[in-house]
């Protein structure tokens, strides 16, 4: 392989493991270039990016990176991602997680049938996850699963359920956890930091990296369970998705 065929690749792979995006414009567009038209720098691309436990996705002519499951090197440790959104236990982490998943499902019902959504409000996605609660947890009856399915989701429903929708008006509204709303916003928030959604004026679009994710990573993942939440119980240190 030539050399610089190699650096070439070698930059690419570092610009991508840095979170940046690698696209048919911009700054990088010389990259893209090289990625999409030379057969050496593609597969050295994957090679180099494989061994850092990192996929490489392709959306609306640009490239994003994103940790493998369970990878090592790259992606949040739960203490770490805790840490990150000012969380302390990892039952407010894994509510946290079934937030992502109902904004995913805002915009999708599956990985290849978008909804077609333009933006999402909190009050959006607190309706989103109250809609999905309302199957676990029945306040007349209690709980209206099988025994495992409870033991599942028993405290992440309990969690949510014993949230006040909103402590202030949304206008108001800040990132914390002593609410329905404001923790939906917290992890709003992250993902924002993520560059997986933007914000304008408290209405949050799906960003490319999000819906390159989306539409590759778990199609990827086929065959493999998505560990939302931790069905045994006990304490993991694993590491997140981005």
């Amino acid at each position: 392989m030539e050399s610089r065929n190699i650096e070439k690749a070698l930059e690419i792979s570092a610009k991508l493991a840095a979170g940046e995006t690698v696209s048919e414009q911009g700054t990088n567009a010389a990259l893209y270039q090289e990625y999409s038209t030379n057969p050496e720098v593609y597969d050295m691309v994957l090679l180099s990016l494989k061994k850092m436990e990192l996929s490489v996705y392709e959306y609306n002519n640009s490239l994003f990176a994103a940790p493998k499951a369970h990878g090592s090197l790259f992606g949040y440790s739960n203490e770490a991602l805790r840490r990150e959104l000012g969380l302390r236990t990892n039952g407010e982490l894994y509510l946290a997680y079934f937030i992502i998943y109902n904004i995913i499902m805002e915009f999708y019902t599956d990985t290849i049938s978008a909804t077609y959504a333009e933006f999402v409000r909190v009050e959006d996605i607190v309706r989103k996850v109250d809609d999905t609660t309302a199957g676990i947890v029945d306040k007349k009856n209690g709980f209206v699963l099988s025994e495992i399915e409870e033991n599942s989701f028993r405290s992440l429903a309990l969690s949510w359920d014993s949230l006040p929708a909103a402590t202030v008006e949304l206008s108001e509204l800040r990132a914390a956890k002593n609410s329905k709303s404001g923790f939906v916003k917290l992890v709003c928030n992250f993902l924002v930091s993520q560059q997986l959604l933007s914000d304008n004026q408290e209405r949050y679009y799906p960003t490319d990296r999000f819906r390159a994710v989306v539409e590759n990573y778990f199609d990827d993942s086929r065959g493999r369970s998505m560990e939302l939440v931790d069905h045994s119980g006990e304490e993991r240190d694993e590491h997140a998705a981005d």
